[in-house]
């Protein structure tokens, strides 16, 4: 049996974020052995080139170094050698991101894929990690969901994986952490945080427990599922998560916690649940069920895939879907996470230039390096993906009289993809719809996703009871998802989105066809006035409420510090923002299929 690679990573020297990562190889290429490290994150699309962390690296066999040659952006080779072969590599950790490795004196994380170097040809391997403390404990603990071989419950010691994919894929947090335990069917749960924050820890805890169970419930448990980890860090700006085999990557807000003794579910609170659901879910869809694509992964180059609006989009729809159908949320903040969404997608002007399948191969150029034009000319597959997870829905179970769903079209993947390990083809999400459904769905599919036809969602909806309400954004920070909030007219549009940058009101975004673009108007202005009066982010509404659809004004602004001014002519503000709301004189069949939609 061949013998498993050991890797050694320490917190070398944490106040210069440097982790010194070690990986010891039995048997060598007796032709000298390459190492190379990741060019992207698995689950994040996006050609990050970590190589470019690395600070020093060298090779030894036998006690003595060895030569060391780098062949490209992320490889070296070694010199050729009989005797086992050590490389050494140090390595600069300071990006704290969820996607990251991040060191410093208060604690370590790191994902596999940012620190550990590949052995080629022979990944399939099986790997042991020894995680080493830093040179002055302060009493730090280990969390991660890798199998422990000697390390205790919360220490450094050793780990290991079945191979190099399995060893990337287990983040590690280490340092002074908060830590809670909870169990869903028998399974332990671990809830680990990172940041000076006071929150109720036990009721998150409950919550999360609930948004488990429901989504075990559904889709059944995974073969070997008997942990799962919760790596969440804390800062006073931030959001995201990151899906691994056995756990996930989380960041948020201070403010996204519930204080001690809090009741209800606030905005905020209700964002980070979902968060929270939203990479549990990835359990089952992109971990197990995944594309055709990702069966090889190559992590030196881009894999691309039409697909990935199933695998973030449908789990974009499950995200908040749980929390209704779980009871943690009511029905009416659910129809506000819709109408949002909605707004979000009809403000996207780039809805009608992209198709879905579109963003989804592109993810690695438009999505993840998004331009300052992005919104006029791509699509999010998340949130596109996400409504059209709710229009698959909505029409499977009102074509099929509410015998079938978009649940059992994402049970039977998970059966014919997720627990076989094959990989689903190009088609085959598409395929499986349409057989669990008995529904004729190509039209549906071509319009749709190879398409940029505008989803049929207010006439879905209105057979489910609810009634969906366009009206214009009624001031700059409006978001939708809710009734306008008062009854002043809204302003006129001038199509430009401004934010604070550095102090300076600076244009973010023109929209196509826009006032501000037919003016003349370009993302990274500075705007300063409009008709001789200040113009800011904090009175840019006031400015317009002055002013009525058709007049002209001037907006002045620098540009690469040359004082210009635009002749803008304001328009009528477009109708797109969303609002959903139950309707009281629904029939009795639409309310039966929306009990069964949203559950509770």
């Amino acid at each position: 049996m061949a013998k498993a690679h050991y890797y050694k990573i320490t917190p070398k020297d944490p106040g210069a974020h440097i982790f010194e990562v070690t990986v010891t190889v039995e048997k060598p290429d007796p032709n000298g052995q390459v190492f190379s490290m990741p060019a992207w994150v698995p689950g994040s699309y996006m050609i990050r080139d970590l190589a470019r962390h690395v600070v020093s690296i060298r090779a030894q066999a036998n006690g003595a170094d060895i030569g060391l040659e780098k062949i490209d952006k992320s490889s070296w080779r070694t010199e050729a050698s009989k005797s086992a072969i050590t490389l050494t590599a140090e390595i600069f950790a300071y990006d704290l991101n969820v996607r990251g490795a991040h060191l410093d004196t208060t604690h370590g994380f790191f994902d596999g894929a940012c620190v550990f170097p590949a052995v080629s040809g022979q990944q399939d391997l099986p790997c042991e990690l020894e995680i080493r403390p830093p040179p002055a404990d302060d009493d730090w603990r280990v969390v991660t969901s890798m199998r422990s071989r000697t390390a205790e419950k919360y220490g450094f010691g050793k780990f290991t994986a079945e191979d190099y994919a399995e060893l990337i894929d287990h983040p590690v947090e280490m340092g002074k952490l908060q830590i809670a335990e909870f169990e869903v069917s028998d399974i332990p749960h671990i809830f680990a945080v990172r940041g000076h924050v006071h929150f109720d820890i036990a009721r998150v805890c409950h919550d999360l427990a609930t948004v488990c169970t429901y989504q075990l419930q559904l889709m059944g448990k995974p073969k070997g599922f008997d942990r799962y980890v919760f790596l969440l860090y804390v800062q006073e700006k931030a959001y995201g998560g990151l899906e691994h085999r056995w756990s996930s990557s989380l960041a948020c807000s201070r403010r996204d916690l519930p204080g001690r003794g809090e009741s209800g579910v606030s905005a905020r609170y209700q964002k980070f649940l979902g968060l929270c659901s939203h990479e549990y879910f990835h359990l089952w869809n992109v971990k197990r069920i995944k594309p055709e694509k990702f069966e090889l992964f190559d992590l030196s180059r881009e894999v691309h895939t039409g697909l990935l609006w199933v695998f973030e989009g449908v789990t974009s729809y499950y995200d908040h879907l749980t929390l209704v159908r779980a009871g943690l949320v009511s029905r009416e903040r659910y129809l506000e996470h819709l109408g949002r969404a909605i707004t979000r997608l009809n403000r996207s002007r780039g809805r009608l230039r992209q198709t879905l399948e579109q963003a989804s191969f592109d993810s690695w150029t438009h999505f993840y390096q998004a331009s300052v034009n992005a919104s006029n000319a791509t699509v999010s597959y998340y949130t596109k993906g996400s409504l059209v997870a709710l229009a698959l829905d909505l029409t499977i179970r009102k074509d099929t009289q509410g015998e079938k769903s978009l649940d059992d079209v994402i049970r039977k993947c998970w059966s014919l993809y997720g627990e076989t390990g094959k990989g689903m083809p190009e088609r085959g999400f598409e395929a499986v719809a349409r057989s669990v459904s008995g529904l004729e769905l190509a039209d549906f599919f071509e319009r749709f996703v190879r398409g940029t036809t505008e989803l049929p969602l207010q006439g879905l909806l209105r057979d489910f009871g609810i009634n969906l309400h366009m009206r214009p954004a009624g001031n700059s920070d409006d978001v939708g998802g809710k009734p306008s909030a008062n009854d002043a007219p809204p302003p006129p549009w001038i199509g430009a989105q401004f934010e604070e940058r550095e102090g300076k009101s600076t244009v973010a975004l023109v929209h196509t066809g826009s006032p501000a673009e037919k003016a003349g108007l370009a993302p990274g202005d500075i705007a300063v006035a409009l008709d001789d009066l200040r113009l800011g982010t904090d009175n840019v509404d006031l400015r317009l409420r002055e002013h009525h659809v058709g007049d002209t004004v001037t907006v002045s602004a620098f540009r690469d510090e040359h004082l210009m001014k635009f002749a803008v002519k304001l328009a009528a503000p477009p109708e797109d923002t969303c609002y959903l709301a139950f309707d009281d004189k629904a029939d009795a069949g639409s309310k039966k299929l929306r009990e069964a939609w949203l559950g509770q």
